[in-house]
């Protein structure tokens, strides 16, 4: 075995792919590294691994490196989020029965438009509400919570988050421990080939671009060891961009499957990377752009804005103050090391580490270091903007 060798922690799911590309196709052994992939049972297990050093580097839920910032979660470890391995990924979903009420209701299932998703939800879920998230740091949490309280009706009575890892999202839904889900792929589509699920809308019709894993490292691991950084995240981010290459896709839908990595066929993978989606056993396909994205765009860059976002979300269903919460978050994601590190890999870097999130309605030339940098849409369902520079007490 030559090179350094990294252990590195993940959930098996589409976005761990620039993990095993990395990995697989030899990204990582050009930068003097091993990889060794360790799968975890859960966020909350990832998390303590990389907290307890059992391995150096871990895939992460987004805003779980901002909730420890804020010392949110009862776990005092902090985090660093050196750059994104993907934007966008995750679906919502519903159960079976609950889908039956909404059609007999007149919904069809467009699989696109969020407020009109959202009423239908709403209206036949009636007084109670079970929603399914893998982990309440997350954003598929986020996107619900957002979702749900910006609709501008009454919620349930009984409205429940509840924590399911990703591969049990399908047999909590047939256990009836949950009424709906929201995870990412390719978990939704496991639901509807299980018989127990129909998916309701794409992430994405909340938050067109929004952060979804990071690479994280343990705070100051990647300050004290820079050259090992570098290289890891050099590995990643020439495997993100071999993943965004869309004749990729097929190869990518192979390597991911198997027992040790992905157990889910290569086609049901590949619904998510394609973007054609089959949300229901009807057979009813949706095609969806972008319902993954780990390279255009700047879906590697971590955004402050985007932290900040987290972080003000966050402050406000806990109690904390969102100026301080929203300045703390932009800290833990790493755009400095970004640059530090990947300018000379031939990163198009951004004029700037924060923007306006949701002001993009289509793609848009913006200001970077080698003039190429097109941002997709980033709007929000509602069209709100967010200032990270204007946050409100």
């Amino acid at each position: 075995m030559n090179g350094r060798s990294l252990r590195l922690g993940y959930i098996p799911l589409v976005d761990a792919a620039p993990l095993f590309i990395a990995d697989t196709l030899g990204f990582a052994e050009q930068e003097g590294l091993h990889l060794s992939l360790h799968p975890a049972p859960s966020w909350s297990a990832l998390r303590d691994m990389l907290a307890m050093g059992a391995v150096e580097a871990a895939q992460m839920l987004a805003p779980v490196p901002v909730a420890g910032a804020l010392g949110l979660g009862g776990n005092p470890a902090q985090f660093d989020a050196l750059q994104l391995l993907n934007a966008n990924g995750d679906v919502i979903g519903v159960s079976q029965p609950l889908a039956e009420k909404m059609r007999a209701a007149g919904f069809g299932f467009d699989f696109a438009d969020a407020y009109r998703a959202g009423q239908a939800l709403l209206a036949a879920a009636g007084g109670r509400l079970r929603i399914g998230v893998p982990f309440p740091f997350s954003m598929h949490a986020e996107l619900v919570h957002y979702w749900l309280e910006n609709l501008g009706q009454p919620l349930p009575e009984t409205l429940e988050i509840r924590t399911v890892p990703p591969p049990l999202m399908a047999a909590a839904l047939k256990a009836d421990e949950i009424d709906a889900f929201a995870v990412g792929e390719p978990w939704g589509s496991h639901s509807v080939e299980q018989g127990v699920g129909t998916l309701l809308l794409p992430g994405t019709a909340i938050w067109a671009f929004a952060p979804e894993k990071v690479l994280a490292v343990r705070r100051g691991w990647a300050d004290d060891n820079p050259d090992l950084a570098g290289r890891l995240m050099r590995a990643i981010w020439r495997a993100c961009r071999w993943l965004g290459a869309p004749e990729n896709r097929f190869l990518v839908s192979d390597i991911l499957s198997g027992p040790d990595r992905l157990p889910i066929s290569a086609e049901i993978i590949d619904r998510a990377l394609s973007g054609r989606m089959i949300i229901s056993q009807r057979g009813e396909e949706r095609d969806v752009p972008g319902l993954i994205e780990f390279f255009s765009g700047a879906a590697t860059f971590p955004w402050r804005s985007q932290a900040a976002w987290i972080g003000a979300h966050l402050a406000l269903r806990n109690g904390l103050d969102p100026v301080q919460a929203a300045q703390a978050a932009g800290q833990v994601f790493r755009a400095d090391l970004y640059r530090l590190h990947l300018r000379n890999a031939g990163a198009d870097l951004p004029g700037a580490s924060e923007k306006l999130e949701g002001a993009l309605h289509a793609p848009t030339a913006v200001a970077s270091e080698r003039g190429r940098m097109i941002l997709p849409a980033d709007e929000f369902f509602d069209r709100r903007i967010f200032d990270p520079a204007a946050v409100q007490r």
